[in-house]
């Protein structure tokens, strides 16, 4: 079970504002992926631009969030996000989230309703998260050994 926000806010604190910055730093990092990848086109990719970035921040978000639970934007930022178990994602549930994501950025209301949900949900969930189960929570300390 994820960590009660009554109990144990801490791990809810900033949420929404860490997945915008990390947001951001995502965008930059798949824009990179998409600018070193064109050339390996022939420069072909330039006519299907759209579609190119779409493949590769699609599998970025599915892959970085399958091995770790967070995109690289989440780790800098220190979140993570967890399923209905507490536990880290597996592959099949990063796919899903990431799909859930896709049609939200597809559909600008669905985008809107998620951002509200995330700034009025006691456990700061988008609309992907509520569907699945899952929660992005504040990264919980490592221990050194």
């Amino acid at each position: 079970m994820t960590p009660d926000p009554d109990m144990q806010p801490q791990f809810y604190d900033g949420v929404p504002s860490k997945r915008l910055l990390a947001w951001v730093v995502d965008t930059l990092v798949i824009t990179a992926l998409t600018v070193v990848v064109v050339p390996f086109t022939a420069f072909i990719g330039l006519f299907f631009l759209p579609l190119l970035y779409l493949v590769l921040g699609f599998s970025y978000r599915v892959v970085t969030l399958s091995r770790g639970s967070a995109t690289l934007g989440m780790r800098l930022m220190a979140v993570e996000l967890r399923d209905r178990d507490d536990e880290p994602f597996d592959l099949p549930t990063a796919f899903l989230h990431t799909l859930g994501y896709t049609v939200s950025l597809a559909m600008p209301l669905l985008q809107l309703i998620s951002v509200v949900l995330m700034l009025s949900t006691e456990r700061r969930q988008g609309l992907s998260d509520l569907l699945l189960g899952t929660v992005a929570l504040n990264r919980r300390a490592q221990p050194l050994f």
